[in-house]
């Protein structure tokens, strides 16, 4: 969420940063300052008769007790008729806190000056790949094909269960599915973040905290009956554990990993790119989270892109990174890179990595802050990504590395689900 004293500092400049994303953002900003106004004049009015009702309260009972009852009555009708304009003006003051709040929900976060322009995925920026792409036969076949023919994942048997999106791993599979969980989560604690098992279940303020919420896509699994939201990812319950804390200094950064299933509706998405694991309603992810001193988030950020580079090395897949430009970036991220694998069955890129930067954005709605060197309270920054989703790695591992004789494990994930080859 935007600091509102930010927006009236830089309106300008946000309303120009803003159309990166394609948004015309002038009459939002200005809605947003001149409820801010409406906001301070009100609060100014209401503070200025409880502290004139305060006054008439302490002449009342000096009055009283000298015996100037007449004019002790006068005083109390005048206090009643303050306490009446008190009481419209705190509901008008309730509201136009509660319309200011739903203003600055509705705007995204501002871009960084380095997310280019553009309108979709296909306006997005390479910037770096490595891996050479695997020579398939012509026998070669998609996930989908190989997991039916090793037994390897049950997409029927989800649609009986629950429904499409929901896969049943089997045998080697489950056992590689674990493999990459185990593998995700010892990478990641070896480069010194801390493992967390977090609730798969978030309440609305920690939707609202990390910005899923309000949900204008429709994406989230509700649980009406308990007004219980199942996560998207891990990056809400997590950065939820911090939510209205004050940090010292000297305990940034702060580091979190966590595995959890995902559950996303992924409403509106049809045919065959989203065939197999591509894209499902249930899938498991490990995360990584930071908090971040606002001077170093941005080194922090280039220090996550590396961690996930050094992932798909050991993995040895091909992969290309893209810094998303303003249309395709997320509502609540100053600057995202994805991660992209290369499917060779299917002949395509598929994202299995988002590393962002939210500056202050969920900060503000966390009411998370640290306590500078200065002795002053500020905003962190925080900043995750996924280290890694684990359906299209699963897919591509399979598709990429299958051989006539079989599926060849890569040789880092070999110790973790004691095969080596899937025949």
């Amino acid at each position: 969420m935007l600091q509102i004293n930010n927006i009236r500092e830089h309106k300008d400049a946000y309303i120009t940063a803003l159309a990166k994303r394609g948004m015309d953002a002038k009459e939002a900003l200005e809605d947003v300052l001149t409820t801010d106004e409406t906001r301070r004049a009100t609060q100014a009015q209401l503070d200025e008769i409880l502290s004139q009702s305060n006054i008439f309260s302490k002449e009342i009972g000096l009055l009283l007790k000298n015996g100037e009852v007449q004019k002790a009555n006068l005083l109390k009708e005048k206090t009643g008729q303050l306490k009446e304009q008190s009481k419209t003006l705190q509901s008008t003051l309730n509201d136009t806190v509660e319309k200011l709040q739903q203003l600055l929900y509705d705007i995204p976060n501002i871009p960084d000056e380095s997310v280019p322009s553009g309108t979709d995925e296909n306006d997005n920026e390479e910037i770096y790949s490595e891996g050479d792409i695997p020579k398939l036969s012509e026998e070669a076949l998609p996930h989908w094909d190989l997991a039916k023919k090793y037994d390897l994942i049950d997409f029927e048997l989800g649609v009986k269960i629950t429904g499409a999106g929901f896969p049943v791993y089997k045998g080697k599979g489950a056992r590689l599915q674990r493999a990459l969980i185990s593998y995700f989560l010892d990478k990641n604690t070896g480069a010194g973040y801390t493992e967390y098992q977090v609730p798969y279940l978030v309440n609305e303020t920690s939707g609202i905290g990390t910005g899923q919420l309000p949900d204008k896509e429709g994406q989230m699994y509700h649980v009406g009956i308990d007004d219980l939201y199942l996560i998207p990812t891990a990056e809400v319950p997590v950065t939820n554990i911090f939510r209205g804390d004050l940090l010292p200094h000297n305990q940034l950064p702060v580091k979190c990993t966590a595995y959890t299933p995902c559950f996303r509706r992924e409403a509106g998405s049809y045919g065959a790119h989203v065939r197999g694991l591509n894209r499902l309603h249930q899938f498991d992810k490990v995360e990584i989270v930071r908090i971040e001193h606002p001077a170093n988030s941005y080194a922090a950020l280039d220090g996550m892109v590396e961690h996930v580079k050094g992932i798909l090395q050991d993995l040895k897949l091909p992969y290309r990174i893209l810094r998303l430009c303003g249309g395709d970036l997320g509502f609540t991220s100053a600057l995202t890179y994805d991660f992209e694998v290369f499917s060779s069955a299917q002949d395509r890129w598929l994202e299995i990595s988002s590393v962002s930067n939210f500056e202050t954005y969920q900060a503000n709605r966390l009411k998370l802050r640290f306590k500078d060197t200065d002795g002053k309270n500020k905003l962190v920054h925080t900043l995750n990504g996924s280290a890694l989703a684990l359906p299209r790695v699963l897919a591509c591992i399979l598709e990429n590395c299958q051989t006539p004789k079989g599926i060849k494990i890569p040789e880092v994930l070999v110790p973790y689900c004691g095969f080596e080859t899937i025949h």
